[in-house]
């Protein structure tokens, strides 16, 4: 007596899933880098913009310039200490 089995596609519903599941983990990484990267380097970034629109257009920008300097610094001390989970009320405080 011979079994037939019959293949009904779900094989590869299931690697249409995973491999769609993968792509959420990867993008999710990503935006957590990014969010991070901003959260860090933002304000330097926004006020060196500010102050290239501001030469641009004939200003002075040396308040601009002064408050990237500034922000590039308390980046620079934030990327200095060392942070975990069990210094995290520190964190949040800070």
């Amino acid at each position: 007596m011979k079994i037939r089995v019959r293949n009904t596609g779900s094989g590869r519903r299931n690697q249409r899933g995973q491999g769609m599941t993968e792509y959420i983990i990867i993008v999710a990484l990503i935006a957590i880098a990014s969010i991070t990267v901003v959260s860090m380097f933002g304000g330097t970034v926004r006020n060196q913009i500010g102050g290239m629109a501001q030469e641009l257009s004939g200003q002075s920008a040396t308040e601009s310039i002064q408050a990237a300097q500034a922000d590039a610094d308390t980046a620079k001390g934030d990327a200095q200490v060392e942070r975990n989970l069990g210094s995290y009320d520190n964190q949040v405080s800070n």
